[in-house]
């Protein structure tokens, strides 16, 4: 009779420690499942000396295009019959050498959850936002956005998926907040590092039909004779420096237009990415935004270039694997297939959004800066 009653008050027990605990095990789950949510944005500060390449910084040269240190590494003829020894400029007025590198300046970043700032550390400033926009048709039609796949293609035997990424560009000129060079600065893009721009608060980025009253031209070339144009200019990515003539391609990669961040036919998380950046970069000359400064007309400073020459700009993954020597080079420019370099750069939780310092090619007039 002890026997049963002992086992009838452990039995209560039981029940009463299962109803007091439930909603303590409820708030568990639901922790577990924030805790879940925030794991989606990953990433780290970008070390200036272990995850830039400094490399890409060459070659330099000097005068009628004596070069004074390459390694190995890629360039293109921007001065063409205007490369001579000396130079002259007004505002302010010098006279110096012709001066040509590659200078690193921005630094620009792809993401699938808006607002995850890789490059700062995954920091996460849209826990609250992206909250109210998902519960919000209206506000999600205009901002936020998260990433998306469409396997439909992938399953019926096409081998790809449609997807939509959001991209942050941030101005980076390491060399002069480092002080790596001191003295004369004519030569190298000021400041310190800052957000440029986020696609998160920029409605046409979301939006085709926005994105198309910014770059109407871009109705041109949605064709099948367009678009097997670019295939032209994958090969010429891959052999060098892709073509200035085609700025509607981004080599390998895809379309740069429409300047959103939907993809259409996304063949490998880093295609994407590098897709990406060539967009975001030409968006921001087409926004007269970003600047260009090379050839003649860049010696003494920068100039505006609403359509963005590819063969200006060079990259180099930061994150999630920063980018090391393949055959000698760390950099590669905009449109070169990802079939080498790029295999095993993307895995699952941290290895799903992407960085890459951007090196843009500089031409200048270098000159003694005196009082």
């Amino acid at each position: 009779m002890r026997t049963r009653l002992n086992s009838l008050w452990l039995r209560c027990l039981m029940m009463l420690l299962v109803v007091f605990a439930t909603p303590t095990m409820a708030q568990t789950i639901a922790n577990g499942v924030q805790k879940a949510k925030d794991l989606t944005c990953q990433g780290k500060f970008v070390n200036p000396i272990t995850d830039i390449c400094w490399s890409c910084v060459l070659p330099i040269k000097i005068g009628g295009g004596y070069t004074l240190m390459a390694m190995g590494q890629e360039d293109y003829d921007s001065m063409g019959s205007d490369k001579k020894m000396l130079c002259a400029c007004s505002n302010p007025t010098r006279v110096g050498v012709q001066l040509s590198f590659w200078e690193p300046t921005h630094l620009i970043e792809t993401v699938r959850h808006p607002f995850c700032m890789v490059s700062l550390g995954g920091l996460n400033w849209g826990k609250t936002f992206n909250d109210k926009v998902s519960s919000n048709d209206s506000l999600a039609k205009w901002f936020g956005g998260s990433h998306k796949e469409d396997n439909t293609k992938a399953s019926m035997g096409g081998g790809s998926t449609a997807s939509f990424y959001q991209a942050h560009w941030y101005k980076n000129p390491v060399i002069y907040w480092l002080q790596v060079i001191l003295g004369d600065d004519y030569c190298l893009d000021k400041g310190t590092m800052d957000i440029g721009w986020m696609t998160e608060l920029d409605p046409t980025w979301k939006s085709p039909e926005l994105a198309m009253l910014q770059a109407p031209d871009a109705a041109l070339f949605a064709n099948p004779i367009a678009q097997a144009v670019c295939a032209a200019d994958c090969i010429k990515a891959n052999m060098g420096f892709p073509s200035e003539k085609l700025f509607w391609c981004a080599g390998c990669h895809g379309s740069v237009y429409p300047f959103t961040g939907f993809i259409s036919n996304q063949v490998s998380p880093v295609q994407a990415a590098k897709l990406m950046v060539a967009r975001i970069q030409t968006k921001m000359h087409r926004d007269f935004v970003a600047h260009t400064a090379t050839g003649k007309a860049g010696l003494c400073g920068f100039r505006l270039q609403p359509l963005m020459d590819k063969r200006q700009y060079k990259m180099a993954m930061t994150y999630p694997i920063p980018a090391r020597k393949t055959n000698g080079k760390c950099c590669e420019p905009i449109g070169r297939t990802t079939l080498v370099r790029d295999i095993g750069k993307s895995f699952p939780y941290k290895g799903q959004d992407f960085a890459y310092q951007i090196f843009r090619k500089r031409d200048c007039c270098a000159a003694y800066k005196y009082n």
